[in-house]
């Protein structure tokens, strides 16, 4: 059986910067200094965090932890990978609610269709993003607990307190899948259709992405190719599907495309914000997957050899 060679996976380690939280996880149950309940405490994502003390009474309620009783090194605040994404993609963050079967090729030629991945619920059409990011988790624990009281009001209704943070900073990793980079599926034999073909169109999408691909480094060649049956390497019976294959060129593109994107995320939001810092890459062609989060002395900062192939034409 032919072996797969070449860079399997680039991945990558993230430093970001900030100040304050730009991701909250809203008002929690806990314990007030007086022991009653209290439900107007708001805290941010933290990583681990649970609100019950590990009391509990003969009749079974379980006490709350008090807002204070927070250890920001055991149970750090985090960024969740789903608020990154959505700002990595802002742009376009809306646009799959419009889509349909007629204008899908405009949807795999993006962003969206290309490295985001999308699922339509209309047509269970979808792509399966390529781009594998993990939670941001803040290494300086600056979490405070503030109370505030609404002007002019003076029951106890109008106080409220919440966990705050000072300055911030996140580590965090990611991957962009070759395999599922570089073939875009057009056929629903495996349930994986990234659109609905009509006629002998398979061309014409592939030229879409083409185009697409071209105009994000005019100075490469990318070439996306349509066929009627690409067969992954490997299998059995060699039963293939209709797609696009990313030659090297555009597997370039689309990782430099991302990896830039990465570069000059930044997140304002919740009177807070957050902006990436540096960002470490490993072309990874070995089978150790995120070797880069476990060895930094094993990574390859520059290819050094062309992007894996998984499929072929039959």
């Amino acid at each position: 059986m032919e072996k797969v060679t070449g860079i399997k996976s680039v991945d990558f380690k993230i430093e970001a910067l900030g100040h304050g939280v730009v991701n909250w996880n809203g008002p929690t149950v806990l314990t007030g200094e007086d022991g009653k309940t209290i439900e107007n405490h708001t805290l941010p994502k933290l990583r681990g965090y649970s609100n019950l003390s590990g009391k509990i009474k003969d009749n079974g309620y379980k006490y709350k932890k008090e807002a204070t009783d927070i250890n920001f090194k055991e149970t750090p605040l985090y960024i969740s990978q789903n608020c990154v994404r959505h700002h990595l993609f802002r742009e376009q963050a809306f646009d799959i609610h419009y889509a349909s079967n007629k204008d899908m090729k405009k949807v795999i030629a993006s962003a969206t269709g290309l490295i985001r991945g999308y699922v339509v619920p209309k047509s269970q059409n979808k792509r399966t993003s390529p781009l594998l990011l993990e939670d941001f988790v803040d290494q300086l624990g600056n979490g405070n607990f503030e109370q505030f009281g609404q002007a002019g009001a003076r029951d106890s209704s109008s106080f409220f307190s919440k966990t705050t943070f000072g300055d911030t900073k996140y580590i965090s990793y990611g991957s962009i899948s070759i395999e599922q980079l570089q073939f875009i599926s057009l056929d629903a034999k495996f349930d994986r259709a990234a659109m609905q073909l009509t006629g002998n169109e398979g061309d014409k999408v592939a030229e879409a992405v083409q185009e697409y691909i071209k105009s994000l480094d005019p100075t490469l060649n990318p070439k996306a190719v349509f066929h009627s049956n690409y067969v992954r390497r490997g299998t059995i019976f060699e039963e293939g599907e209709a797609g696009i294959l990313l030659d090297n060129d555009a597997i370039k593109c689309l990782v430099d495309f991302t990896i830039n994107k990465v570069k000059n995320l930044s997140v304002r939001q919740a009177k807070s914000y957050m902006y990436v810092d540096s960002v470490l890459i490993d072309y990874n062609d070995s089978n150790k997957m995120m070797r880069i989060k476990h060895d930094e002395s094993l990574i390859s900062e520059k290819p050094e050899s062309d992007y894996a192939v998984y499929f072929y034409q039959k």
